[in-house]
């Protein structure tokens, strides 16, 4: 081969690698309405199709939407226009088209579809969530609401599943005069798990809820649709790429602690990255602490764990009951954060009927303003009056009331596990 030949040939890729690499960075570039126009394009290949749907998938997990990997596959335009496309997308793909997600995919705003999308949707969570309250069956809060008074709030689910354990729980809020609603559209009752996160100065964001452990076909219909649920609530949060849930953040001020779950449930982050966006998205500084083995405890949560008494201590689960690996590494961890801990009584329990059985997790409790609602579960081998004991002293200018919550613990959760509480902004 001539030297000149040579050179033809290496000019040759050398443009088409050019033109390959400029066609990325404007494929990068290329707005959503634009690709939506070239999905309904008969000219358009099928692979260019499924091409345009994944990136159009990538934006839209930004906002805590996603369309499912078997629509893309099966997907064919088939001549349709770009609003039928659209439309079909939303609502094989349970995406709601807010006036956002229209602007983004169309470029202008489908107010009539978004009120049939909506319509549509409630009625079919109406007919596949099971046993959904009447609405005069849902206890009803009598406090005031006001801004920067906290409200506790649950899911309609509790009400209906569990109604002996939710009126007694709501009892109790109302003698102390906190507030609490419902929230609809949620498909189990672990709302502290799929609600978003408030930041000390207010801001609420709302993490992927997309757990490993929900994987499983067995709960493809128990995993709420975030977005669905906040709009459904009137909610209004910043939406976080970050695959995390509620129940694995334990706020105090400004601090933050997470277990090390975080890491297995967002395998395609830096840790370091991670932990500096969760701090950002948070406003708090981030404390790491191990995680119970998936074959013991296969949420991962810090909220069965550990609690702050204030911020610079916490309520631990007896580390001396602990695993060693458990010990060292929260010892660890909290000394590094300089923060104290204080050790709180707990108990296995065995249940052959429900091996997930929250029975014996005290520190699960719900904490809200002065109030403190604790569970006693009077089943063999309990540590009720220690554990009460133990509230008063660390709490002293707190109210403890006790609470019989056994039929809901022993579906895996307690008391902060079914609630959600939050401060409205003023």
């Amino acid at each position: 081969m001539s030297i000149e030949s040579a050179l033809s040939i290496a000019a040759s890729v050398i443009a088409i690698g050019g033109a390959i690499w400029g066609g990325y960075k404007w494929l990068k570039k290329k707005p959503l309405t634009a690709l939506m126009n070239e999905l309904a394009d008969k000219n358009t290949s099928l692979k260019r199709q499924h091409n345009i749907l994944r990136i159009i998938d990538k934006s839209l997990a930004l906002s805590g939407h996603g369309i499912s990997s078997s629509y893309i596959s099966n997907f064919h335009s088939d001549g349709r226009s770009k609003s039928v496309i659209f439309h079909d997308i939303c609502n094989k793909n349970a995406i709601e088209p807010t006036s956002v997600i229209c602007h983004l995919l169309m470029g202008y705003d489908e107010p009539k579809f978004r009120s049939e999308w909506i319509s549509r949707h409630i009625d079919k969570s109406k007919g596949t969530v099971s046993d959904r309250p009447r609405e005069e069956s849902i206890p009803q809060s009598t406090a005031d609401y006001g801004a920067g008074t906290p409200v506790v709030y649950m899911s309609e689910l509790l009400a209906s599943k569990f109604p002996d354990a939710c009126k007694r729980l709501t009892d109790i809020l109302t003698k102390h005069g906190v507030p609490f609603a419902f929230l609809k559209g949620t498909k189990d009752i672990w709302c502290r798990d799929y609600m978003p996160v408030q930041t000390p100065s207010g801001h609420l964001i709302q993490f992927k809820y997309n757990p490993s452990y929900l994987q499983a076909p067995k709960y493809s219909d128990s995993r709420s649709d975030v977005a669905m649920v906040d709009n459904l609530n009137g909610l209004n949060p910043v939406f976080s790429n970050i695959n995390l849930d509620g129940g694995n953040v334990v706020m105090k001020g400004n601090k933050a602690i997470i277990t090390d779950r975080i890491f297995s449930e967002n395998p395609d982050w830096d840790k370091e990255k991670l932990v500096t966006e969760l701090s950002r998205a948070l406003e708090c500084d981030i404390i790491i602490i191990p995680a119970y083995k998936t074959d013991y405890d296969f949420t991962g949560h810090a909220d069965g764990m550990i609690r702050f008494i204030d911020s610079n201590t916490v309520l631990v689960n007896d580390l001396e009951q602990d695993f060693k690996y458990m010990k060292n590494g929260i010892v660890k961890a909290l000394d590094v954060a300089k923060l104290k801990f204080v050790n709180f009584p707990f108990f296995e329990y065995k249940d052959k009927e429900h091996p997930d059985t929250a029975i014996g997790i005290y520190i699960n409790y719900l904490e809200v303003g002065n109030l403190i609602v604790m569970p006693v579960f009077g089943v063999a081998g309990n540590k009720d009056a220690e554990a009460f004991a133990k509230l008063k002293e660390v709490f002293p200018d707190k109210t403890i009331e006790t609470i019989d919550y056994n039929e809901v613990a022993r579906e895996g959760g307690v008391l902060n596990c079914t609630t959600w509480t939050i401060c409205p902004k003023p």
